[in-house]
């Protein structure tokens, strides 16, 4: 899944607040705010975190989860798909 942290790099990528990320994904503000909130893994229903991983895919992030290699090494992190910009 996505981490709190990872939610909040990919808007920071993106350049999108909160509300413009609610959206994207069809999801609430308040459910949003309350993903950007959680300890760690981000909570919420399945349905929920399935838009919300599907409009980062669509918007261009990859999501790098726990034991993925990326360029920059193993560990959690996202990224911009190489051919969005």
């Amino acid at each position: 899944m996505i981490s709190a942290g990872q939610l909040k790099a990919a808007r920071a990528l993106l350049g999108i607040d909160q509300k413009q990320l609610a959206e994207l994904s069809g999801l609430s503000l308040p459910t949003i705010q309350r993903m950007e909130g959680s300890e760690g893994v981000v909570r919420g229903n399945v349905d929920s975190l399935m838009k919300l991983l599907d409009a980062l895919d669509r918007a261009g992030i990859i999501v790098i989860r726990p034991g993925d290699v990326s360029d920059a090494g193993a560990g959690r992190g996202v990224r911009l798909k190489g051919d969005v910009m």
